[in-house]
């Protein structure tokens, strides 16, 4: 079995398809010690090099596979940690010959939807800034909350990385001095959330990402659990990256899962 060296870079998650090409181009890529071409297919014998330095391509079937993950709070999205917190990838299923590639992060005191895949391409079209793919919060918030901070936040508000806004706002709540909101924005900064509302001197007590695009998080799918997303649902989330999946691709299963009921704010206790 072979393969076109700038998908596999892709899948292998190095990046897009087209820059891998620009790699190829820029002679960053070496086969079997001759520089590589764009048209160059490459198979589990070749010994390819980066900038120099032996890669290990894994060749897998044409089948990619997205997770929904319900990450709790308390474990971190990176792989190996100095002080040896829990990570997202201890609790995701075990693969021989593939990796699973985080689609964006969530902090460690944020719990929710969060997508893994095995298909790199796919991964950094959907985190690219330019895909604005909607994400979802609930938010609950310690402190008054006016209507012009409400405005200020939807208007925009200057970070120390740039302009930041939510692109609606939704009460969804409480009552005391905890109240909940659901909040949209098109892009996945780093404690963008948390950095808007503190940015209005008050504190996020509890977030959880509840929708991803068109995926919503089911009170079905328990902390610290995934599930394999299928069918139409698999096929909708590559349109939304402006990826297709071709008939060889797409899993033989094509009936929608079962998603259960949408996610509602927790009750407060």
């Amino acid at each position: 079995m072979s393969e076109k060296l700038h998908k596999m870079l892709a899948n292998a998650g190095y990046g897009s398809r087209r820059e891998m090409e620009r790699w190829i181009e820029a002679g960053r890529l070496m086969i079997n010690g001759k520089l590589a071409i764009t048209a160059d297919r490459v198979s589990e014998d070749d010994k390819i090099k980066l900038d120099g330095r032996y890669i290990d391509l894994k060749f897998t079937s044409n089948k990619p596979r997205v997770l929904m993950y319900h990450k709790p709070e308390g474990e971190i999205c990176t792989r190996h940690d100095p002080e040896g917190r829990a990570n997202v990838f201890e609790n995701l299923p075990k693969l021989k010959t593939a990796r699973w590639i985080a689609v964006g992060r969530l902090d460690i005191n944020t719990s929710g939807l969060l997508l893994f895949t095995t298909d790199g391409e796919l991964a950094n079209k959907l985190m690219h800034p330019s895909a604005e793919i909607e994400r979802e919060y609930a938010v609950r918030v310690l402190g008054e909350v006016t209507d012009d901070m409400l405005k200020v936040m939807k208007s925009g508000v200057e970070l120390e990385d740039g302009m930041a806004h939510f692109d609606n706002i939704t009460d969804a709540g409480g009552t005391g001095a905890n109240h909940w909101y659901h909040v949209v924005l098109r892009e996945g900064r780093k404690r963008e959330v948390r950095r808007l509302w503190e940015s209005q001197g008050l504190r996020v007590s509890r977030l959880q990402r509840i929708r991803f695009g068109e995926l919503s998080l089911s009170r079905s799918l328990r902390v610290g659990k995934w599930r394999d997303l299928e069918g139409d649902e698999l096929s909708q989330l590559y349109a939304s990256a402006g990826l297709s999946l071709s008939v060889e691709e797409k899993p033989a299963n094509t009936r929608r899962p079962h998603h259960g009921r949408p996610y509602r704010r927790p009750k407060r206790k």
